[in-house]
């Protein structure tokens, strides 16, 4: 579904990237570890064309989109959600509104037809009656669901995930977790997360890869993920201070 190939991105001085590969099966859910500023949020834009490498190939079922024109990239990008960070919703807009923003920018659905799939995306990421209140009047766990619910929203082939439990608590994480691999299981998408939820990750995800100093140091199922003899995947996995990865 999405292969990424010896991408590599620096911004002036600062390499972010040197070297990233990368390979996701259809159907997959692969969650990327790694500390702040490790460049996992640069390794996502690269995915959907925001940013284009400075070397290096990344295709998306077969096609290379380092090297696609701007229409063509977003004909690429219809195949993609986005669950922001803190889920990114329009305050000014009504969840309704919100999840139905990206079939009116995108399709020539008549407003019963969206009206219908607003209902169901919401109906999938367990939300009712909640169509026309504001983000405002929304705890932190409903709005990243109406955020899960607008990325579902063009039924994509693939959704990316940007931190998705960033600002929440224990529980309520755990609720997104839960969330993510139920909406995965039901629609047999592809699922790649971005995070630093070490407990979310071994939940969630069919595999797991580590990003360290732009490169992919470890890449496993959870359980070879846990069992890995590098110091540097065992200290994240602890939360440890003390250990190869140095804390600034």
């Amino acid at each position: 579904m999405i292969q990424v190939l010896d991408i590599h991105k620096r911004f002036r001085e600062q390499k972010v990237l040197d070297g990233v590969s990368l390979n996701v099966p259809r159907g997959e859910i692969l969650v990327i570890i790694g500390g702040s500023g490790t460049g996992k949020t640069v390794l996502l834009k690269h995915l959907i064309g925001l940013l284009r490498p400075d070397k290096g190939h990344i295709f998306v079922e077969g096609v290379d989109i380092c090297h696609l024109r701007s229409w063509e990239l977003k004909e690429t990008r219809k195949k993609f959600g986005m669950l922001f960070q803190g889920a990114a919703l329009f305050d000014s807009l009504t969840v309704s509104e919100n999840v139905a923003f990206p079939m009116r920018e995108h399709t020539k659905l008549k407003e019963k037809e969206i009206a219908v799939r607003v209902s169901e995306r919401l109906d999938e990421v367990g939300l009712h009656g909640i169509e026309d209140k504001y983000p405002s009047e929304l705890s932190g766990g409903m709005r990243k669901r109406v955020g899960l619910a607008r990325a579902l929203a063009l039924e994509p082939e693939i959704v990316l995930f940007d931190e998705p439990t960033t600002g929440l608590d224990p529980i309520m994480s755990d609720v997104i977790n839960d969330l993510i691999l139920s909406t995965q299981q039901k629609l047999g998408i592809t699922f790649f997360i971005i995070s630093h939820d070490v407990k979310g990750a071994l939940k969630m995800a069919h595999r797991i890869a580590m990003l360290y100093e732009g490169r992919i140091i470890e890449e496993g199922t959870p359980e070879e993920i846990e069992a890995s003899e590098n110091p540097i995947v065992q200290q994240f996995l602890s939360g440890s201070s003390e250990g190869p990865i140095s804390v600034h």
